[in-house]
């Protein structure tokens, strides 16, 4: 997909849930029970890929309320959190009690005042605030780990050979072999200290996640049923249950 269009995409869904500002009855379901997906990938896992396809897929089988279901990757949650001064006005029609969790998620995540009030700190609050919102799939920057107190998140990890993996950012990227593999050699390790360093948690832990989808072997419309129905199944049962 398009960058430019991914963006706009992400700036319509922020765009309807401002213009809802002052109806925080609009939420309707209970704190963090709206459904979402978040995706961690190893570097040419195709993260991005079913986050585009998984959208569309959710759209059709469990429509959002009131916007498309939407994707948001790690330069889309930034730019986003630069121009609408998140999360500040998404706080603006959530209810006081919705606000203060997320205060206590922030504070069991960072503590009650981080050192600095850092790009991570900004990103993990507006990650927060948008699993709050719900029918959207994060890709990476740790969103699992973030949201893991949410009981509607879906959490997905892709996995797959060093040698399938590094072909696939060479078609993508146009780089060559060499290049293709410092490449995926650079990223992972810099995912890996991300996590490692702001959250003290291992990205490869099995035990971080719903499901780990080996991509050298599962096809990607096979992945996007698959995590489909997962999501879908979740959110069926946890309406019975109420």
């Amino acid at each position: 997909m398009n960058h430019e269009i991914a963006y706009e995409q992400c700036k319509a869904f922020i765009d309807c849930h401002l213009k809802e500002s002052g109806k925080a009855s609009r939420l309707g379901a209970k704190f963090g029970e709206r459904p979402f997906v978040t995706i961690s990938g190893q570097t040419g896992a195709g993260g991005l890929l079913l986050a585009e396809t998984l959208v569309k897929h959710l759209q059709e089988r469990l429509p959002g309320p009131s916007s498309p279901w939407t994707f948001f990757e790690k330069e889309l949650v930034q730019k986003v959190l630069e121009e609408h001064h998140l999360p500040k006005n998404l706080a603006k029609f959530m209810p006081e009690n919705r606000v203060s969790a997320i205060a206590d998620m922030m504070e069991s995540l960072f503590g009650v005042h981080p050192p600095e009030w850092s790009l991570v700190h900004h990103t993990a609050e507006t990650i927060l605030h948008l699993a709050e919102l719900g029918y959207i799939v994060l890709v990476d920057r740790a969103a699992n780990i973030i949201t893991d107190r949410f009981p509607a998140g879906t959490h997905v990890r892709l996995v797959g050979s060093c040698e399938v993996r590094v072909h696939r950012v060479m078609e993508y990227l146009k780089l060559d072999p060499k290049a293709a593999q410092r490449f995926v050699e650079q990223t992972d390790r810099d995912r890996r200290r991300y996590v490692k360093d702001h959250f003290e948690q291992d990205i490869e832990d099995p035990l971080l996640y719903h499901v780990v989808i080996n991509t050298d072997f599962v096809p990607l419309d096979e992945a996007t049923r698959l995590v489909g129905d997962l999501v879908v199944e979740k959110h069926h049962r946890m309406e019975k249950a109420h």
